[in-house]
């Protein structure tokens, strides 16, 4: 089983309260997603983060929101105890800060202020509901600080050291976080200020719902999917409107494109480590091993396609994925690799490190990060018996 989909996994060595070193602040980040929700708990301080835990579980927040436009009750009810649950784990941790972000379901959802709500009345934080562009460039943010020059890993080389970043060269860097309802494309140097970020529709829970019909999906559905994604891509790649830049002669001297040419891409959440373990077979699942590994484009579109041959029984037992997610896998994968694809890169490298160490980057005393700002607590908070 994916270790991250386990009670609070605890890095560091021992149990209970995790001493928290000087001149820090030990952060907790709970992210609200289409598909899942996630805890990190992480000593802060400027650019430095060292992860203390962390959590991930599938509650399906924006399941039917594409089709009926609000959050159900049951997805309600679900989320609000796991990050009841989140605010726990983090104070027995010592976290002396917590912050609350959601994403595209609830961004889009009519009931959004009921969820914001029963959160606040459980768990007394104040959601801070992320628009696509902000979501973006914190995901950036968390995704390239740390990233070293490149050094081609993948199935067939030898594995780095665990504690080991993530490469790439020094060209500007695409990241693409595929997810529950939308996907974020971010692209510039390492350190800097993205000089493109968008935010699109396309996600594996949305377009699961969409458009895979069948068990296993039929090859007119895939198709499908996939033509939806290219025409989206193609306009969001090409419209100056998706990002504050000029569009750029593209390489090849074709159509302008809004989007700079890119030398390395890097791939996070759920979909890209599903892929990297399931390349490797981890079973169970090692973050250490994910973290780093690179994979090409013609390797993912071919597991993709297997596992769209499996019906989702004998896909739940595929080593390296987590049962949880076998429903969306397979969208999943379409998506990335039609991303990958539009943005011309033919391979890429996966990350733990996403909107989670982006926020938490940000709310680390004297980060400088973002401009974004976290309200820790709700107006009228209740639950503090929690």
């Amino acid at each position: 089983m994916d270790a991250s989909y386990a009670p609070v996994t605890v890095a560091a060595a021992g149990a209970g309260r995790v001493a928290v070193p000087s001149a820090t602040v030990r952060v907790a980040v709970i992210d609200i997603g289409t598909n899942s929700t996630r805890l990190l708990v992480a000593d802060a301080s400027g650019s430095e983060l060292r992860e203390v835990a962390r959590a991930n579980r599938v509650t399906r927040l924006g399941a039917g929101v594409d089709a009926s436009g609000a959050l159900g009750a049951d997805a309600i009810a679900r989320t609000v105890a796991v990050a009841r649950d989140y605010v726990r784990d983090a104070r027995a941790l010592g976290a002396a800060r917590t912050v609350a972000v959601a994403t595209q379901a609830v961004r889009e959802a009519r009931n959004r202020e009921a969820f914001v709500r029963a959160l606040a009345e459980a768990t007394g934080l104040a959601l801070r509901v992320l628009s696509g562009e902000e979501e973006a460039r914190l995901t950036f943010l968390g995704a390239t600080t740390g990233l070293t020059p490149a050094v081609n890993r993948g199935s067939a080389q030898a594995a780095k050291p665990p504690s080991a970043e993530p490469t790439v060269g020094s060209q500007s860097v695409a990241v693409v976080d595929v997810g529950g309802g939308s996907t974020e494309i971010v692209t510039g140097l390492p350190g800097r200020s993205p000089t493109f970020a968008v935010s699109l529709p396309l996600g594996v829970v949305r377009h699961s719902e969409r458009y895979l019909a069948h068990d296993p999906p039929r090859a007119s559905e895939l198709e499908a999917l996939a033509a939806d994604a290219r025409t989206r891509l193609a306009e969001a790649l090409a419209a100056p409107a998706a990002t504050s830049t000029r569009p750029v002669a593209s390489p090849d001297g074709g159509a302008a494109r809004a989007v700079p040419a890119v030398g390395a891409a890097v791939a996070v959440a759920g979909t890209a480590t599903s892929l990297a373990a399931i390349d490797q077979r981890l079973d169970p699942y090692d973050p250490a091993r994910v973290h780093g590994y690179t994979m090409s484009l013609a390797r993912a579109r071919e597991l993709t396609r297997w596992l769209a041959e499996l019906p989702l029984a004998e896909r739940r037992k595929v080593p390296g994925l987590h049962p949880d997610r076998a429903a969306t896998i397979v969208a999943g994968g379409v998506l990335l690799t039609e991303t990958l694809s539009a943005l011309g890169v033919e391979r890429f490298t996966v990350s733990e490190h996403d909107l989670l160490h982006g926020i938490a980057h940000a709310i680390a005393p004297e980060s400088g990060a973002t401009t974004v700002e976290f309200a820790e607590t709700a107006s009228a908070p209740r639950g503090a018996g929690l």
